[in-house]
């Protein structure tokens, strides 16, 4: 006869952590700045967040970023197994232009148990239409083979973009180390370009939460980030409730 003690102390099993909704971060590498912003978008303790990283190269490049597409399937399944997520965000706005938002849902829905796919672009673009924008002006930190695909993507979603400037960094590591105070001075020099219903600051790694609102009293109209649209679009999708000091006419909107 086995003996009782050799099978371990009795047990109950509970439900998943996530209560309210079990979120998913797809995060570049060298990202410092979205799992912080996630954190403090999403701080509710019903609000399960987990996070796994996916190599991305030191250079920001259409090479290392279409790259990317063949690490995402086996990014997206070091998210816990067991969970079944409402939304997997591929928090990569560059990399969903170049790779494509529905090839980026193919490859991370494959091979995770998730019920929604997001992405930064289609989150953005999604957030302008919610705002009413249709001429927007994009600030961004990358070289131009990187930052005009995302304008054009934006031209094909049916947006004007009359003006757009970019820092012009073509190291990653030294994205999150770029001043929100030099993000708010481009902001306003796009929107002193050209007459705009919305200003899209882009790029998951940038440093924005904290220049939204300042941003939006300044120049009059919505300012849209890739962070906070790829939380509002992910709360929409799956009920999780948003901080309640969010920032930015999109959240407030939204609720």
């Amino acid at each position: 006869m086995a003996d009782p003690a050799a099978r371990g102390f009795s047990y109950d099993l509970t439900g998943p952590i996530g209560t309210a909704a079990t979120l998913g971060l797809i995060v570049l590498q060298v990202d410092e700045t979205i799992e912080q912003d996630f954190r403090r978008l999403f701080p509710a303790r019903g609000v399960a967040l987990h996070v796994t990283r996916i190599p991305s190269g030191d250079e920001l490049t259409p090479d290392t970023i279409a790259a990317m597409a063949l690490a995402l399937p086996a990014a997206a399944s070091l998210l816990p197994s067991a969970a079944t997520f409402g939304a997997v965000g591929y928090a990569c706005t560059s990399g969903t232009t170049l790779i494509g938002a529905d090839r980026v849902c193919e490859l991370v829905s494959g091979a995770v148990n998730t019920r929604v796919v997001a992405d930064p672009l289609s989150a953005s673009i999604a957030a302008l239409q919610a705002v009413g924008a249709r001429r927007v002006g994009i600030v961004s930190p990358y070289i131009d083979s990187v930052a005009t695909p995302i304008r054009r993507a934006f031209g094909r979603a049916g947006f004007d973009v009359p003006a757009t400037l970019s820092f012009g960094e073509e190291v990653e590591a030294r994205v999150a180390r770029i001043d929100p105070a030099s993000i708010r001075r481009a902001a306003m020099e796009v929107a002193a370009q050209a007459s705009l219903d919305a200003v899209f600051l882009s790029c998951t790694n940038l440093r924005t939460l904290d220049i939204i609102d300042p941003l939006e009293q300044a120049l009059g109209i919505p300012v849209i980030s890739s962070n906070q649209a790829l939380a509002w679009h992910m709360a929409r999708q799956t009920g999780a409730p948003l901080a309640a000091d969010a920032p930015g006419r999109l959240m407030q909107a939204g609720r």
